[in-house]
């Protein structure tokens, strides 16, 4: 497998935060054209492998957890704002 491969760094202070929030949708992942992997180091950079058997897989994989951070993320700032009643 993975003849084709990715590896981003994210740096933010957010990175536990984001991890804790990809890690329920990464470890039930079932795919068998690419695998998906994501840690946090030093805690403040987010890193995220994608391999793939070929370019496609790779581009669909990484659509999906890009995606996935870019809401992680989203969803922090909404829960920053303060509430009006």
């Amino acid at each position: 497998m993975s003849h084709h491969e990715a590896i981003f760094r994210f740096s933010t202070s957010r990175a536990k935060q984001i991890h804790l929030a990809l890690e329920p949708e990464l470890s039930g992942e079932v795919n068998t054209r690419s695998i998906t992997s994501c840690w946090v180091e030093d805690d403040d950079f987010l890193v995220m492998r994608v391999k793939a058997d070929d370019i496609a897989a790779l581009r669909a994989a990484l659509n999906m957890v890009l995606r996935l951070i870019n809401v992680a993320d989203e969803m922090q700032d909404l829960k920053d704002l303060p509430i009006k009643r």
